[in-house]
Order: C-alpha cells, then sequence, then structure tokens
C-alpha cells in the first residue's frame, strides 16, 4: 500500500493564498452573487414604504406628492430580477402580506421579467411603453402569451417560497415594470411592482427604482409613461387608468365603460 503523504500545514496556506490571488484576478462578474448590486427583500420593503409619499425621491419624480390609484400606492408586490431573469428578491409593502392581491404576485415577478427581457443598455423600455404594441392591430400583438409565467415558482399569500433564484417567465404589457442599471449605466435586472391600478404600479416602481439608486443613463424618466390625453397619441401611449397621478399632477381617471 502507498504510503499516505500528509501536506504541512504551510503548504496548505500558500495554496489557499494563490487561489485568492487567482480569485481577485478574474472579471467581478465571474465571482459576484448573481444578485450583487440588486435590492435585498428587507430593502424592498423599506423602498416601498417610502414611495407612496415620495419621500427623498428625485424632483422630477414630484417630492412628496401621492401615487394615485386606488390604494395610493401602499398595498404592493414588487419583485427584483438579475441580467439572467433570475428573482433575486420580492417584497410586500405591508406587514401582512395577505392585505396585498394575490394575484399581484405573478404580475409583479412577470413585470420584473418582461422590462429586463427588452430592456439593454441603450434602451430603457418599461412595461407601461408596450401596451400599445401589443393590441390588436398592432405589430407585437400576442406578445403577452409568448412566454407563459411558471406557476411552480409562487409563493402562497404568505409570502414565503416563491422561486427565488428561478427563472419564472411572464410577459406583461402594462405599467409597473423598469430596467434596473448600475452606476457604470449597463443594464444589471429588472423591477415589477403589482397592487395597485397600472399607472400607479408605474409611478412606484420607477420611485422604487429612483431611491435604489438604479435609474438608466438618460434620467428616471427616459422610459416614463405616456398618456395620449397630455402627451399626444404615439406607439407608446398607455390607457389613464382611475386616478392617475404622474410625477404628482393629476392626469384623469379612466373612461366609463359604453356599449354594455
Amino acid at each position: 500500500m502507498k504510503p499516505r503523504t500528509i501536506q504541512p500545514a504551510s503548504c496548505v496556506c500558500l495554496n489557499i493564498a494563490v487561489f485568492a490571488t487567482a480569485l481577485a484576478t478574474l472579471p467581478p462578474k465571474l465571482w459576484a452573487s448573481p444578485c450583487s448590486g440588486l435590492p435585498t427583500a428587507a430593502q424592498l420593503k423599506t423602498l416601498l414604504g417610502n414611495t407612496a409619499s415620495g419621500t427623498g425621491i428625485s424632483p422630477p419624480l414630484g417630492p412628496g406628492t401621492g401615487a394615485g390609484g386606488l390604494f395610493g400606492g401602499q398595498r404592493m408586490w414588487a419583485a427584483v430580477v438579475n441580467r439572467d431573469g433570475e428573482i433575486c428578491a420580492y417584497a410586500t409593502s405591508t406587514s401582512d402580506p395577505t392585505q396585498v392581491w394575490p394575484g399581484s404576485q405573478q404580475i409583479a415577478k412577470a413585470k420584473a421579467y418582461t422590462a429586463n427581457a427588452f430592456s439593454l443598455d441603450a434602451l430603457a423600455l418599461s412595461t407601461a411603453r408596450l401596451y400599445t404594441f401589443a393590441q390588436p392591430g398592432h405589430s407585437l400583438f400576442g406578445l403577452n402569451n409568448s412566454n407563459p409565467f411558471n406557476t411552480l415558482f409562487l409563493a402562497p399569500p404568505s409570502g414565503t417560497g416563491g422561486g427565488k433564484n428561478q427563472v419564472v417567465g411572464g410577459i406583461i404589457t402594462f405599467g409597473g415594470g423598469v430596467a434596473l442599471y448600475s452606476l457604470t449605466g449597463s443594464i444589471i435586472g429588472g423591477l415589477g411592482v403589482s397592487g395597485d391600478t397600472a399607472c400607479t404600479d408605474h409611478e412606484i416602481a420607477k420611485r422604487v427604482r429612483d431611491l435604489a439608486g438604479l435609474n438608466p443613463p438618460g434620467g428616471p424618466l427616459v422610459d416614463d409613461i405616456s398618456y395620449s390625453t397630455v402627451d399626444g397619441a404615439s406607439v407608446f401611449s398607455h390607457p389613464v387608468c382611475q386616478n392617475t397621478l404622474r410625477n404628482g399632477v393629476f392626469i384623469g381617471n379612466e373612461n366609463p365603460a359604453s356599449g354594455y
């Protein structure tokens, strides 16, 4: 039998030092956490708590103003994905997750996935700006059905579990999803918010992004929601919702039903 060789402690220490040195020379993306630079669940909850009142947001977003909608943006699910589309964190704005619409969890995660999936370093494309493209008669009609959400990665209403580090997919083409950017202007993921009207969801999403310091290179309004009633009709237009505010300014209410 071949005699066993015991490595001296000095050799072990030397090997560790060599490994550490080699690791340090690798590009950061090869060894950094896949969710590095993105908000954690605890940070998301804190950010959501400040955005409904406009506390601390940049001047163009309407500091100290409300977010409109049905609940004033106070009953929200938020989710963050990394550039690979993997869920990194999710949270509710309320201490009791059951007091936010359970269906909004899936929508928030899908909005985060969508915003990341269709944005680039050179183009921040919020889910609000996809609305018209996905309508009948327009070039991306059917987009919503192209990548179904995987319901295996939903948490129960209690908020526990829910697909962290998984790619859940889903395509949403109304307000509430925005891309997230590093300080150097590179896209690093997406944020999705749901729990109120689509218009208020967008207001809260862009405020969370702003407070987190993850705005696009063009600033917090480069992918802002557009309303034909005040901005003129365009391919990026989104319908006005009930009690719509944009950057603290009242825009209007959703049109009533007609013909039924």
